[in-house]
């Protein structure tokens, strides 16, 4: 085994000793099937058996297959799509204000709806025939899909559409990477966008909800803080 693999394997069974202590605070030493010369060969089981009792462990999740099926092994999720009203306010604020860049546009126009596909991706790999960069686009991982009805925009009787967060709650939001979230934060509220919760809100620190133009939440975070966040619900 390389070092590298010695080195991982040996940093998740620290975590899960820790778990354990946590929940039997005793010193496994002093327990009779740890003492003398077994006690080698009985720590490495327990190390074992904890790791694989782990919170992501199917013996704790009823349900959880732990083997997957070979004839999923290409699949990946590739988008989430939300209903706009105006296409030119979400483009305004999915490009400028969170960074992404339109990989494709889908227009059908029998049925009158145009499908919007952004996401984080570099342009320059993007083909330029348009029935190949659809294709680049499908194989793209983490897309929003923007779908406009078209018309929405200015029609004085459209109501919004439900961003799931009010009865009958359903959808609850998209997640977004930032460096920085104070200060991805800061510069969110110098654009004059709306905010759900701030970083130094609520119960749960150092992250943050934001709204798009449609009322859909946006939940912000980095990495380093989310780990510290909910280190407690993670053992």
């Amino acid at each position: 085994m390389a070092a590298s693999s010695v080195a991982s394997v040996g940093f998740r069974l620290n975590h899960a000793v820790r778990a354990a202590h946590l929940m039997f605070p005793v010193s496994f030493s002093s327990l009779p099937m740890f003492k003398n010369e077994g006690f080698g060969k009985n720590r490495r089981f327990l190390s074992t058996a904890l790791v694989m009792a782990s919170k992501e462990s199917p013996e704790n999740n009823p349900g959880l297959h732990a083997s997957v099926d070979e004839a999923t092994k290409g699949y990946f999720l590739q988008q989430t799509m939300l209903r706009v009203k105006d296409p030119k306010v979400s483009l305004d604020f999915y490009s400028r204000i969170m960074g992404m860049s339109l990989l494709k546009r889908l227009d059908f126009e029998e049925m009158k709806f145009s499908l919007y596909f952004l996401g984080y991706e570099d342009l320059s790999s993007a083909p330029t025939d348009p029935i190949e960069r659809t294709a680049w686009t499908f194989g793209q991982k983490a897309v929003l899909e923007l779908t406009h009805n078209w018309g929405t925009e200015t029609d004085p009787n459209f109501k919004a559409y439900h961003n799931g967060n009010s009865e009958p709650r359903g959808f609850g939001h998209i997640g977004i990477t930032v460096d920085d979230v104070h200060k991805a934060c800061e510069r969110f509220e110098s654009l004059g966008v709306e905010f759900v919760k701030k970083p130094a809100d609520g119960k749960i620190k150092d992250i943050a909800f934001i709204k798009d133009p449609d009322g859909y939440w946006i939940e912000i975070f980095d990495t380093r803080n989310i780990a510290k966040t909910t280190a407690s619900a993670a053992v």
